[in-house]
């Protein structure tokens, strides 16, 4: 049974699932919307033009749909398409006709530096798409300015591939929805696969956030290829996180740099989470008011370069202290000359440069 939706400006035909799962014969969650939103407000909002853009766990094909339909006139040169599961490939090729994409049954020969493939055919002479494993598909190609890695589960078996494959100044979009390690519910499978400490406290999603970047970092760093966040967060059940390439030994070196511990937890990336000229750009740029709100808490966050945050029912419990409303108590604080934020990781929650002693004084 399958159902046809709308997301964005895409028509999509989809499967009717009881429970979403990488058991299904093509793969769509509807709650990965915002995933998608964010992906398409940042490409166009970067300062770059004429992208190479692989999707290599495309399942629908929705994404990437979105990509053709949602983008800037000259934001794409080429979409690269993959999928391992045949009847997804079948979807892919039926959502673009849904779509009015025209489909040519021509092979490519040798695009993007792609083998012949009997899989390979043009979809308007700048899309590619190909039935084939993820790795394989990104190694056979001779790189992308935009990868979007997004699987159902952790980001590991990919990270290598993509990394290799991500061009300078390219950026590297990582999903991760196995949680429950990188927020310390399972310790030895966040060691396992992250090789890091996870914090089980209100802390936990973003200290998960902040190991997930150090892990695609260090992959990066065998390449001497420099990976700094520009737009990060934990929204639902997933983390996620777009990373700029800068092929360099010495910049490599300065993003090892800012890895440290944090409490017990870590090894984590001590850095900022947002590049503010790129949030600035996405805030004005965003046309979908559902997701206004957090854009705007993100903008406000991305002002203040601190690891981890406040959370005032903690602070009220543990010291006993009456908290004022936290729109009050942000105003406060900057009236006292600090910088304080909502925080998009909870709703009870402030970011702020202002000492633990302070706080409690102003509170007070």
């Amino acid at each position: 049974m399958h159902k046809v939706i709308k997301e964005g400006k895409a028509i999509i035909k989809v499967p009717i699932a009881k429970e979403i799962s990488k058991e299904m014969d093509v793969f769509y969650n509807p709650v990965m919307k915002f995933n998608r939103d964010i992906s398409v407000l940042l490409v166009n909002s970067i300062d770059k033009n004429k992208l190479n853009i692989a999707d290599p766990l495309a399942g629908s094909g929705v994404r990437s749909i979105r990509f053709l339909l949602e983008l800037g006139k000259n934001k794409i040169k080429t979409v690269s398409i993959n999928d391992y599961s045949i009847k997804a490939v079948k979807s892919i090729k039926n959502n673009f006709k849904l779509n009015k994409l025209k489909i040519s049954s021509k092979n490519s020969e040798n695009f993007l530096g792609h083998k012949k493939s009997q899989n390979d055919f043009f979809v308007n002479k700048n899309i590619i798409i190909r039935n084939e494993d993820a790795n394989l598909f990104l190694l056979n190609s001779q790189g992308f300015d935009y990868i979007d890695v997004d699987p159902f589960g952790t980001p590991n078996p990919y990270l290598d591939c993509a990394v290799r494959r991500i061009s300078r100044d390219g950026v590297l979009a990582v999903t991760a929805t196995d949680t429950s390690a990188l927020c310390g519910t399972y310790l030895k499978a966040c060691l396992r696969k992250y090789w890091a400490v996870p914090l089980r406290n209100e802390l936990m999603h973003e200290i998960g956030l902040r190991i997930l970047i150090r892990k695609v970092q260090l992959i990066g760093a065998q390449y001497n290829k420099a990976l700094v966040p520009i737009f990060s967060y934990f929204k639902d059940h997933y983390m996620r996180v777009f990373l700029r390439c800068e092929k360099s030994k010495e910049e490599t070196d300065k993003v090892l740099k800012r890895h440290g511990m944090f409490e017990n937890a870590g090894p984590i990336w001590k850095g900022q989470l947002w590049d503010k000229k790129l949030v600035n750009e996405m805030v004005k740029n965003n046309k979908i008011e559902e997701n206004d709100k957090f854009l705007s808490i993100i903008k406000e966050e991305s002002l203040i370069d601190t690891v981890g945050f406040y959370d005032l029912h903690r602070i009220a419990k543990k010291y006993k202290v009456k908290i004022p409303r936290k729109e009050e108590l942000i105003k406060k604080l900057k009236k006292k000359g600090y910088k304080a934020s909502e925080t998009h990781f909870s709703g009870v929650g402030i970011r702020s440069n202002v000492e633990l002693r302070k706080l409690l004084r102003i509170i007070q």
